[in-house]
């Protein structure tokens, strides 16, 4: 696969170390300089420019959290007046004020530049036609995803999300050769072309797929490979920091190579805070190193995975990030146990007979303790008439490998195929009716 650009993907880990500290420095006058929030955070801790001394000294910095910027809506931690902004982009988020992110003609080039390498990392090049599913407008996914595809020189069909079958008839007729969504909607587009009919092998021009927006597994990257017919890549992003185009995998899919000489990465514990030493799964802390509208300073990204060092056999010597494992936030505490929603889908797509499509429902019962139901589609197979039996025994086995693997009991509903509600963006795979209990 192509190089991007070598003189820093290739970059030598002493130079990249080098370059990294001499660049904190200055993003740190930057920021104490032009954003009170920060301005007020060094003076608290008790913290200046100079004392970056290594990068170890990093620790010596607050966090910045989510709570931050929604304090600070909108523009409360943007580093540029008004007339300096050439994009706005903010979060997917469902509840409350969104997360707002700020952007200059140099950020946009920035982001263009980090796509750019991400895409090729994945081997695309100006032969190839892009349909990118990811939405455009304010979710950064559509818009990050085209500004790297044309930097690149490929064509892009900025066909956006939804309209599943015409998604389907512009993947045929354009030839598209590279399909770029949430993998949950991915998803979606394999079982239209399965309900249509159509061989992917004859019929499209399909040969890799870069997924991203949401947590995946290796059973669900199999299940895409198979029913597109391509190689599924991960890419990972958050608007906080830029939108993607922070990590993306190669095609050795042996982690995503985040682009550190602009992120700088840190695996912190998640109850302490305190950083973890380099290959320890814990939660992912970045810093824009570079950014001039909205830089971050030490964001947690509440996301848990670890850092892989070592050269790739890609040849990059940039630091790998592990699929993202889950939230650090997002664990369900079920009578007392610890419940991540990524182990339920592991189980449930080790077993046959289930499609991909399931949702995690939890709810308080009258005995006031919480009950867990999972509901997964079965195949067409499963509701044949006469296959009764057969469905009952998928329902058994799944209920016993679930409550094996969460070493709680758990209630199970095979339901029909294609009776759960799709998903053109994130899917809604959590259910919790316990914060509506009275």
């Amino acid at each position: 696969m192509p190089v991007w650009n070598p003189s820093v993907e290739l970059l030598d880990p002493a130079a990249l170390r080098a370059m990294q500290l001499d660049r904190l420095r200055r993003l740190m006058t930057y920021v104490n300089e032009r954003v009170p929030f920060y301005r007020e955070a060094f003076r608290a801790a008790r913290v200046t420019p100079e004392d970056m001394r290594s990068l170890d000294d990093l620790r010596r910095i607050p966090f910045t959290v989510k709570s931050d910027l929604r304090d600070n809506y909108p523009f409360g931690l943007f580093a540029v007046p008004q007339h300096d902004l050439a994009r706005i982009h903010a979060s997917s988020g469902t509840t409350g004020k969104p997360t707002v992110a700020g952007y200059t003609a140099n950020d946009l080039a920035l982001w263009g530049e980090v796509m750019a390498r991400a895409l090729s990392m994945a081997g695309v090049t100006p032969t190839d036609i892009v349909h990118n599913a990811y939405g455009y407008g304010l979710f950064t996914g559509g818009l990050g995803v085209h500004i790297g595809a044309e930097r690149i020189g490929a064509t892009v069909v900025p066909v956006s999300g939804g309209l599943t079958k015409r998604q389907v008839m512009l993947l045929e007729d354009f030839g598209a050769t590279v399909i770029t969504c949430t993998p949950s909607y991915a998803l979606v587009i394999a079982e239209e072309l399965a309900e249509q009919g159509i061989d992917v092998a004859t019929r499209l021009e399909l040969r890799v797929g870069i997924f991203g927006a949401e947590p995946w597994t290796e059973t669900m990257r199999r299940e895409l490979e198979t029913k597109l017919g391509i190689r599924a890549l991960n890419i990972y992003g958050l608007t906080e920091i830029i939108g993607p185009g922070v990590a993306q995998e190669c095609e050795h899919a042996a982690g995503m190579h985040l682009f550190e000489d602009v992120f700088l990465p840190e695996i912190v514990d998640p109850e302490s805070g305190e950083p973890l030493p380099l290959g320890e799964e814990g939660e992912l802390v970045l810093t824009t190193l570079t950014k001039e509208a909205m830089p971050v300073v030490r964001y947690r990204t509440r996301d848990r995975t670890r850092l892989i060092p070592g050269e790739c056999a890609c040849g990059r010597t940039l630091v790998r990030v592990e699929r993202i494992m889950g939230r650090t936030d997002d664990m369900l505490i079920i009578r007392g146990v610890n419940v991540f929603p990524q182990l339920i889908e592991r189980t449930l797509l080790s077993i046959e007979d289930l499609e991909p499509q399931y949702q995690i429902v939890v709810q308080r019962a009258e005995r006031q303790l919480d009950d867990l139901e999972i509901i997964v589609e079965g195949t067409n197979v499963l509701f044949e008439s006469g296959a009764e039996a057969r469905r009952a025994s998928v329902g058994e086995r799944v209920t016993r490998a679930l409550n094996d693997t969460l070493g709680i009991a758990v209630s199970v509903r095979i339901a029909e195929p294609r009776s759960l509600p799709r998903s053109e963006g994130k899917a809604k795979r959590v259910i919790d009716r316990r914060d509506l209990a009275t």
